[in-house]
């Protein structure tokens, strides 16, 4: 099946390692043109060789999504670079630097992250005919797990805010869109700490989902690439669990 990803330019932040970086490979590969940023320059150069074997323009620069001040410029100027953008993905987490119980740092990064980094690329986006944005949420923000946390809290943020900018947003065009993953193990990822330090916890964890395994980051990227696609031009306002069937309520 055709995308319709070809010459888009695709914007995600935290797009170095873990599920973003599996997410831009796949953008590359279907010919979408691919911007991000990182706080590491080495994962940054190996991350641009890895997309740029696909033929397309690639902007990597370093960044951090912990200065605020400086991060909606960071943005502009990777789609200045790109030459614009259609696609943004908000999925730098503050989870993503263990600060999973840090209530400043989520706030900060997931959601004042999101808000304002939809609102730096606005105009590039009115601009565009496949304008979309998915947003990373968790099923830790639909329904209790493990522990109270600040993370789970912030990503609840995160659905509210996706759906009502879905509807301010829908008349210029722009499709918005969550999704919410389930527990993905990737080397260096926090289930792969849980997998090291807990391993009767990550067993049991697995256990719990239908399909009897955690997810991969590809099971993620997937989803995203197609949410943000033309394929999906008449699906905006919705969240989707990705999780192997780890949540047993109903989703309506």
């Amino acid at each position: 099946m055709d995308l319709g990803l070809k010459g888009l330019k695709v914007i995600l932040t935290g797009g170095s390692r873990g599920t973003g970086r599996t997410a831009l490979e796949k953008f590359a590969a279907e010919g979408a043109d691919v911007g991000f940023f990182s706080r590491n320059q080495d994962q940054i150069d190996d991350a641009v060789a890895a997309y740029t074997k696909h033929g397309v323009k690639v902007v990597g620069k370093k960044g951090d999504l912990a200065d605020l001040d400086a991060y909606p410029k960071l943005l502009t100027d990777i789609a200045d670079e790109l030459g614009g953008c259609d696609i943004f993905i908000p999925s730098a987490s503050a989870s993503g630097s263990k600060l999973a119980q840090d209530w400043e740092a989520c706030f900060r990064m997931d959601t004042l992250g999101t808000v304002q980094g939809c609102e730096a690329l606005l105009p590039y986006l009115e601009k565009s005919k496949h304008a979309a944005i998915v947003m990373m949420s968790s099923i830790a923000a639909t329904e209790t797990f493990i522990a109270p946390n600040a993370f789970n809290a912030i990503k609840a943020t995160i659905l509210t805010y996706s759906g009502q900018l879905a509807q301010a947003w829908g008349p210029k065009g722009i499709r918005v869109n969550a999704i919410s993953p389930g527990p993905v193990w990737f080397e260096g990822g926090n289930w792969d700490d849980v997998k090291n330090g807990a391993p009767d916890f990550y067993k049991a964890s697995e256990e719990t989902c239908a399909l009897g395994r955690l997810g991969t980051t590809e099971d993620v990227a997937n989803a995203i690439l197609f949410l943000a696609s033309p394929a999906a031009s008449w699906i905006t306002a919705t969240n989707l669990i990705i999780d192997g069937g780890y949540t047993k309520r109903v989703q309506f």
